[in-house]
């Protein structure tokens, strides 16, 4: 035990410094954040569908989370059930195991809802495209609000995305119908 104890003395901790996101970026964040809940009011849920992704987007999406943004403190939270989901998060090419999934999902979600697709393969099927294993795009399965176009989108590019496609709801009058991508 006393081995352990001095080569953890010796060594000291290892560990990465934390990333400088500098201070415009974190000013636009938050500038962000508070317009969409100045938008929305007290909160926004968010599902995030992962259609057939390699995971690269989802990262990014998890990095929302983490204090540097700080979604959950300003009100802004991921849910696990899209009947508690104001808006949809959907990542990837449409997997056609996925297609029926992604369509319930949206279903299930209460109105009015938001669809936002992150990354290039769910915007327009990225290198995978249209072929026996996918769908493509996700608007090729359900109606799409919003576009993030990257290989990943880093997380203020997906902030950006998030707040585009809620002003664009609340500028959109009732009733109205809603555009398909």
């Amino acid at each position: 035990m006393w081995k352990v104890v001095k080569q953890i003395a010796k060594t000291g901790i290892r560990t990465e410094a934390a990333p400088d996101i500098g201070a415009d970026e974190a000013a636009q964040a938050a500038r962000i954040q508070r317009e969409l809940l100045d938008i929305l009011g007290q909160a926004l849920t968010i599902r995030e569908v992962d259609a057939g992704s390699c995971n690269g987007c989802e990262l990014e999406i998890n990095a929302l989370g983490n204090p540097y943004y700080n979604l959950e403190g300003l009100g802004i939270k991921f849910v696990a059930s899209p009947r508690h989901a104001d808006l949809l998060l959907v990542t990837g090419p449409v997997s056609c195991n996925m297609e029926t999934a992604l369509r319930r999902t949206y279903e299930a979600t209460p109105g009015p809802k938001l669809v936002v697709a992150v990354g290039d393969c769910a915007c327009d099927g990225g290198m995978f495209g249209e072929s026996y294993a996918t769908c493509g795009r996700v608007a090729n399965v359900i109606p799409v609000d919003e576009v993030i176009p990257g290989c990943p989108p880093p997380p203020l590019d997906i902030l950006r995305g998030i707040l585009k496609a809620v002003r664009r709801r609340v500028a959109q009058p009732p009733g109205a119908a809603k555009l398909r991508l």
